[in-house]
């Protein structure tokens, strides 16, 4: 299994406000997943565990049976499910060969406890995500 590079990080909106030194805590805290098309990360209504960035490929999020999103290098998602209520919102599945950053919830409590300044920016940045613009 590969490593993530940290300044590769900066590709992601949920990461590039880091400093570089928080960068390179996060990366080492990422597990690197390959993936084939058809592969699916996350199951709408599920328990979610984890949250993923999708380094390379790409991926549709499926919402009722219906694809609402095309995620591409740099998007995140299943940070709802960890940060919220448990439940995955919607089936991601891998429509090209992908590379994808995961970050398990018992690891993102361990950030949250060992660099609680990190953890909370990761939070501000998912919060916004659902915030009423």
């Amino acid at each position: 299994m590969s490593a993530v590079n940290p300044s590769d990080l900066s590709r992601s909106a949920l990461f590039a406000g880091l400093s570089e030194s928080d960068q390179r805590v996060v990366a080492s805290w990422l597990d690197v997943g390959e993936f084939d098309p058809g592969y699916k990360l996350t199951h709408e209504g599920a328990s979610g565990y984890a949250f993923f960035v999708l380094h390379d490929g790409t991926a549709d999020v499926i919402r009722g049976g219906n694809v609402v999103r095309t995620l591409g290098a740099g998007d995140f998602f299943g940070e709802l499910s960890m940060l919220g209520d448990g439940r995955q919102t919607a089936t991601v599945t891998i429509t090209a060969p992908s590379t994808v950053w995961t970050m398990f919830g018992t690891r993102f409590r361990e950030l949250q406890q060992q660099h609680p300044k990190i953890a909370a920016a990761i939070e501000k940045v998912a919060a916004e995500r659902v915030s009423p613009q």
